[in-house]
């Protein structure tokens, strides 16, 4: 923000640079800017306000005073420092960036984790439980062939008792039976 202040040689009051600083700061920052200036050529025998740009941000932040002849070297150097802060906040945000870039990254990366996890922990538990329902089956499987194996011999030994089977042997005990045989003709 700039304010340009003159007087004129007839005027009864003089007045000073500093009458004008507390009004020119509230009017900035009303308008939002972040520097402002002071034209004048108020106290024209001073020997600060003729030298050149002269700094009252000790009063007032980001406040100068300059005589008309520093306008454009003062302009110069606003733009100057507004070019440097826009690089400065420009590399400023791209390193917020790149950090929320890092937190978003280690985020994803817990998360990730977390649900690798889970999903670890699940898969463990079910392999678990499949290796023992193998294990019954596998138990069950035994028990069945252990009772065809039984099967088999109780089989065996009924095939060899069919084999030592004879006529005499079925009618021995058995007078009628014997007699009966014997009747047939042929045996």
């Amino acid at each position: 923000m700039f304010e340009m202040k003159n007087e004129n040689d007839t005027t009864a009051t003089k007045k000073k640079n500093i009458d004008f600083l507390k009004e020119l700061d509230r009017d900035r920052n009303e308008k939002g800017c972040e520097y402002a200036v002071l034209v004048s050529l108020l106290e024209e025998d001073s020997e600060l306000y003729n030298g050149g740009i002269v700094d009252v941000s000790y009063l007032y932040p980001k406040m100068y005073v300059v005589r008309p002849q520093f306008f454009i070297p003062m302009i110069s150097l606003l733009r100057n420092a507004g070019l440097n802060s826009l690089q400065f906040k420009s590399k400023l945000a791209l390193m917020e960036s790149r950090n929320v870039d890092v937190t978003n990254f280690e985020k994803d990366l817990e998360e990730f984790k977390t649900s690798f996890g889970k999903n670890y922990e699940l898969a463990s538990r079910r392999f678990g439980e499949a290796i023992d329902e193998i294990d019954k089956s596998i138990a069950g499987l035994e028990k069945v062939k252990t009772t065809l194996k039984s099967s088999e011999k109780n089989l065996r030994l009924a095939n060899d008792k069919i084999d030592t089977v004879t006529v005499t042997k079925l009618t021995k005990n058995n007078p009628t039976m014997a007699k009966k045989f014997k009747e047939l003709p042929g045996v």
